[in-house]
């Protein structure tokens, strides 16, 4: 059965905060909310949570997982980008937008797209999950909390809670989360290719 927290959106509690990120250090899966809409997360190094994520989601091994990540310094850990490319997201970050980039040897095998050993990335504008990040001190694996079968993803805690209490440890609740999904600009090539469209204005890269 998840744990179920409350937190407030915008003074996020630290003991609450301090209370998930123990159950992600203790390979714990998390629902928590984000700037666009709620994710499934967990620990960088937590290749349990992958399948599970993998399961609850019914995704292949050509999935894009996100590194959820507090600031460019993080960001700039775990992918590969040249001075444009940077130029190019630091533009728009934080915010709705998910980059895919040239995973690092750093970042675990099984987590970088097999075939083109990419992995995407994104800074959120949320004051949760920053302080998530934070207090975790490196990225979460994070991945959009949209089920099989549906168009839009979950938007309210207390149904994620009903829906997925035997799937994931704990849930997060800051209240509504508009049903958005990132944008998502892959710039494995050197140039960017808008693969999805959403909330973060695509202009600048099309």
């Amino acid at each position: 059965m998840a744990r179920y927290f409350d937190i407030h959106p915008e003074n996020p509690q630290q003991r609450t905060i301090g209370q998930v990120v123990a159950i992600l250090r203790s390979g714990g899966l998390i629902a928590y909310p984000t700037d666009s809409c709620y994710a499934l997360g967990a620990q960088l190094s937590n290749k349990d949570a992958l399948d599970r994520i993998r399961s609850i989601r019914h995704l292949d091994d050509k999935h894009h997982f996100t590194l959820m990540c507090r600031d460019f310094a993080q960001l700039g850990q775990f992918v590969k980008m040249d001075n444009d490319i940077f130029r190019s997201i630091k533009a728009v970050t934080p915010g709705s937008y998910t980059f895919i980039l040239p995973a690092v040897k750093e970042v675990p095998r099984w987590l970088a797209q097999p075939k083109k050993k990419t992995v995407g990335v994104r800074i959120p504008d949320n004051k949760v999950v920053l302080a998530l990040l934070e207090e975790l001190g490196e990225p979460m694996i994070s991945s959009t909390l949209l089920l099989p079968g549906e168009e839009d993803p979950l938007t309210e805690g207390w149904e994620i809670k009903e829906r997925l209490d035997h799937q994931v440890d704990a849930v997060l609740d800051a209240g509504f989360c508009r049903p958005d999904l990132t944008t998502v600009v892959d710039f494995s090539s050197g140039e960017p290719e808008i693969v999805r469209y959403g909330t973060g204005d695509p202009s600048r890269f099309e």
